[in-house]
């Protein structure tokens, strides 16, 4: 690769963190656990917790706590090194299926609580009913959706 590639590369790299970063961000996530995961996504390799904070210039506590949240989710694999104190981080073997599982919990989650505020409404109010039982099968739909996305990511 030519140092004009390599550069562009970095340039390309360096955009990408901070995108993923505010992706995370809008989602209601830690713009830093974004940046740590796109990093992870975009290097491919295991990088260890100071490597970490080394490439995104931040402090130790604020990598321990992305780092928590993302294993939590299953988007990333904390790894051991034999010889080696420090831990190592690698992206999870199925990320994205799990972040939709998770999207997909959280639709569920809400269309249950829907539906027991359904059970609620008096059969006397067909109108409030029928509002309801619309934005229920909206979640319903969604969720459909979201496992048929995750099938089709196997």
């Amino acid at each position: 690769m030519t140092e004009t590639e390599t550069e562009t590369l970095a340039q390309v790299r360096s955009e990408f963190i901070e995108k993923v970063g505010l992706i995370a961000q809008n989602e209601g996530l830690p713009r830093i656990a974004g940046r740590v995961f796109a990093l992870l996504v975009f290097d491919g390799e295991v990088l260890s917790f100071g490597d970490i904070t080394r490439h995104l210039e931040v402090s130790r506590g604020s990598i321990s706590s992305a780092t928590r949240l993302l294993e939590d989710r299953g988007l990333i694999k904390r790894v051991g090194k034999p010889g080696q104190r420090q831990d190592f981080f690698r992206l999870a073997d199925n990320p994205y299926e799990n972040m939709l599982d998770a999207v997909a919990s959280n639709l569920d989650r809400a269309g249950a609580e829907i539906g027991d505020t359904l059970a609620h409404v008096p059969d006397s109010r067909p109108e409030i009913r029928r509002r309801v039982q619309e934005y229920a099968r909206f979640y319903e739909e969604m969720g459909r959706a979201v496992r048929q996305s995750i099938e089709n990511l196997k």
